[in-house]
């Protein structure tokens, strides 16, 4: 098949897992829309506010923002973080992410005593961008005595939530 380049046009979008493909007027689309809660791991919970919280051995608890967070946001060029030995309540305001479109408080799933920030995103913002369930989570905590993740979403939940946003 002997294609002219100019009559080659290629346009090439992606959005999230989906591509749109157009070549010359006919249009092929590829689409692998993400459904039901494969968005979200599922091994994690997740607040209103778009945090999630992972709870590791004996009480300690990761906590980072959502990839549909991240996204929202665009490029992160900066992170506040709060420093060890900080007690936190749930839902209090405990870092700020700034990105190229704006900046975001993050809030504190559950309540806690900071044991640990990720240092690593002091150079490397960007890493919640790329990894924000692995590599680019925020903070660990303690739980406080009596606390749970038990007044968070579960995957479900939460696309429900961004589902009605």
């Amino acid at each position: 098949m002997k294609l002219l380049n100019d009559e080659l046009k290629i346009t090439l979008a992606f959005f999230k897992l989906n591509s749109k493909i157009t070549l010359t007027g006919n249009t092929f689309s590829s689409h692998n829309k993400r459904c039901g809660v494969s968005d979200f791991p599922t091994e994690l919970k997740y607040a209103n506010s778009h945090e999630w919280a992972r709870l590791e051995s004996e009480g300690i608890v990761v906590v980072g923002i959502t990839d549909h967070a991240q996204d929202a946001l665009g490029d992160i060029v900066f992170i506040e973080l709060p420093e060890s030995g900080d007690e936190v309540d749930a839902g209090a305001e405990v870092a700020v992410v700034e990105s190229v479109k704006a900046a975001s408080d993050i809030y504190s799933p559950v309540a806690g005593e900071v044991l640990e920030v990720n240092s690593a995103l002091e150079d490397e913002p960007e890493l919640v961008n790329a990894s924000p369930y692995e590599d680019g989570w925020l903070f660990t905590l303690k739980l406080n005595a009596g606390e749970d993740l038990s007044n968070l979403l579960d995957a479900d939940g939460y696309q429900a939530v961004v589902e009605d946003e």
